[in-house]
């Protein structure tokens, strides 16, 4: 009981962060906290009123460091977001690491830091130095979370703040690979005799790290999460994501109402999101079912789990739109965990999603253990885990190219309109305004201006020239109009009633 009160004692003595630290100037992109749009409810807001596409890239070691003896270079936190800016992106989805030393993917050596507690100074950890004091948090972690979510908001990025990672335990089961050896909350690495009742990847009706069952980790896990609400909550271009990849369904369910608990009654609110477990399969009506703001869900059913299946939620190549008045921020690394491709940006904001990378901007620290990571390799061990990979660099710029587009249209009033093309690719302001996306050798498609009186003016992006080709005579609206696009290339039309 004593240890317990002291805890709680030394938890509640830290001063809030963003009580003493005010003042900070982000970029005028950035106006107020996120919230729902009530006129869109696909996008959010902010206190202009217009709805906000979040695209961009993310990788696996923009907050952390993580390095091993052969892959030395750390992260260059500037030349990412120099990156980032002159693309256009305006999402970050920041990782982090719970444990400090090892992957789940790879038996090579691997040190991460900083972590959120010190060092005792007493006793030896599994990753060979002294063991965590749970009592007593490491302020350079915190100080360096706060300055990177500055860094990003005053370069108009919001910032995702992954809060837990479901690949701290053992995800793959390869031997000699368990991530949890190192973790701060297993009982060989701390002095406070905090552990969990079972080892290995989350399930649901299991006592696994990111569960209801291990009271003393859950209290800790709480006091963790407030610590960082109390370190950034007077930001504006931050939102929380529970989990990369893991947790019950009641353990996600909690700690997104432990946030929203938290911050009702601090200076500002923002947005909590929710992302598939993966592995166990979880069903993605679990996502909309949960209060979460927003959700990434995956392919439904997952490759590997029903192999040779048909998808009923076919996120990769025939996105459907999203349900439950929730927004939709679908991520390649739930789909292809290393891939995707700019096709799929462009069909994912025609259906009203908000599209963003798993970027191999920085390769994933650690040798990729060839038969468990068979899916990071095409034919003859090419890597997908590569910066250069032939797919990515048309997809960063295809995402900027998308935030521009969704910055020009009246968003707030665009909805996905799959039956007014028979392309079904379609956002529309019926009457007003059309984004139409015709995929490559998409020569002719039909579009229903039904609803449109008078004349629309039209105009075609293509998007692997990032060229624009207006066309010189209107179109006339009213009925069905038979389109020929100007390439067999994709391309976008964009059509605007003349006022």
């Amino acid at each position: 009981m004593m240890k317990r009160q002291f805890f709680i004692a030394l938890i509640i003595a830290y001063p809030l962060i963003s009580l003493c630290q005010t003042g900070v100037q982000l970029s005028p992109l950035i106006n107020g906290p996120l919230r729902h749009s009530e006129k869109n409810p696909n996008y959010f807001t902010d206190n202009s009123g217009e709805a906000i596409l979040l695209t961009g890239s993310h990788t696996w070691e923009n907050f952390q460091d993580m390095y091993s003896e052969e892959n030395l270079p750390k992260l260059d936190w500037k030349a990412y977001l120099d990156m980032m800016e002159t693309k256009h992106h305006n999402y970050i989805r920041l990782w982090v690491w719970e444990h400090s030393s090892g992957t789940a993917w790879s038996v090579m050596p691997v040190t991460i830091e900083p972590l959120p507690y010190l060092r005792s100074g007493i006793g030896k950890a599994n990753d060979g130095k002294s063991k965590f004091d749970l009592n007593k948090w490491n302020e350079d972690y915190f100080k360096r979370l706060r300055e990177r979510v500055i860094d990003a908001g005053k370069r108009g990025i919001y910032v995702s703040i992954m809060l837990f990672q479901g690949w701290s335990v053992n995800k793959l089961g390869i031997k000699g690979t368990d991530p949890f050896d190192s973790h701060p909350y297993n009982k060989k690495n701390n002095v406070n005799g905090v552990d969990v009742k079972e080892k290995g990847t989350d399930k649901e009706g299991t006592a696994t790290l990111h569960s209801m069952d291990n009271k003393e980790v859950l209290a800790r896990q709480e006091a963790y999460v407030k610590k960082v609400i109390e370190t950034v909550n007077d930001l504006d271009n931050v939102l929380y994501e529970i989990i990369n990849e893991g947790g019950t369904t009641e353990w996600c369910y909690h700690m997104i109402t432990y946030i929203k608990g938290v911050e009702k009654n601090m200076p500002k609110q923002h947005v909590v999101g929710l992302g598939n477990r993966i592995a166990p399969p979880m069903h993605n009506q679990i996502l909309w079912d949960s209060p979460a703001d927003y959700v990434s869900p995956c392919w439904q059913p997952m490759v590997w789990a029903v192999p040779g299946s048909s998808f009923v939620d076919d996120y990769g190549n025939d996105p459907p739109t999203p349900k439950a008045n929730k927004v939709c921020i679908i991520d390649t690394d739930h789909l292809w965990g290393y891939g995707g491709h700019y096709v799929w940006a462009w069909k994912s904001f025609m259906r009203g999603l908000n599209p963003i990378f798993m970027d191999s901007w920085k390769p994933l620290t650690g040798e990729l253990t060839n038969e468990e990571m068979d899916w990071a390799f095409v034919t003859g061990r090419i890597s997908k885990v590569d910066k250069d990979f032939p797919d990515y660099e048309p997809l960063r710029d295809n995402m900027g190219y998308i935030n521009n587009w969704a910055k020009r249209v009246d968003l707030k009033n665009m909805k996905p309109r799959n039956d007014l093309s028979t392309t079904r690719f379609c956002l529309a302001y019926p009457g007003e305004e059309y984004l139409v996306y015709f995929p490559h050798f998409t020569n002719v498609a039909t579009v229903d201006l039904s609803a449109v009186a008078g004349e629309m003016s039209m105009e075609w992006f293509i998007p692997s020239l990032n060229r624009t080709i207006k066309a010189p005579k209107a179109i006339q609206g009213g009925y069905f109009v038979r389109i020929e696009s100007p390439t067999s290339m994709d391309a976008v039309l964009y059509l605007k009633r003349k006022s």
